[in-house]
């Protein structure tokens, strides 16, 4: 009985093969394709001019004493970034999340001179002293003499 089942499984995609093939080829010739124009190049200037900014772009390396890049200053027109690389922690290997040579810029933002005091310019009162509030009294050191 098993051998009976197996026979006529065998016979069956014998007889479905012809059927299947049959099914995958054209029965004519595909229509031809359309017909290809040659277009004209206009005589208008384009409409977007790109340039390339005037000032470039600058970037200074610092260098340990052995040679290895400790960090990248670019800047840019009038932006600064600052690249890093990122040393392996510990035993990580390479491809590791630990390990990863991939570091984010670092943008510079503000920059602030805290080597310089400030130089305090002293403010001019152009009326005087402010009118006092109805119902205060002045003060001492403000009273007419």
């Amino acid at each position: 009985m098993r051998t009976l089942k197996v026979w006529s499984l065998v016979l069956v995609c014998l007889a479905a093969r012809p059927l299947i093939a049959d099914a995958q080829q054209p029965d004519g010739k595909a229509p031809p394709p359309p017909q290809l124009e040659n277009l004209e190049e206009g005589e208008e200037a384009p409409a977007i001019t790109i340039r390339k900014p005037e000032g470039g772009s600058r970037s200074e390396e610092k260098r340990a004493p052995g040679g290895k890049v400790t960090e990248i200053k670019v800047s840019s027109g009038g932006s600064t970034y600052y690249l890093k690389p990122n040393d392996q922690a510990g035993s990580a290997a390479p491809g590791d999340i630990q390990g990863s040579m991939m570091r984010a810029a670092q943008w510079e933002i503000l920059t602030f001179d805290l080597g310089r005091p400030e130089q305090s310019q002293p403010v001019e009162d152009a009326e005087g002293p402010a009118p006092l509030p109805p119902g205060a009294t002045e003060p001492p050191d403000r009273q007419k003499k």
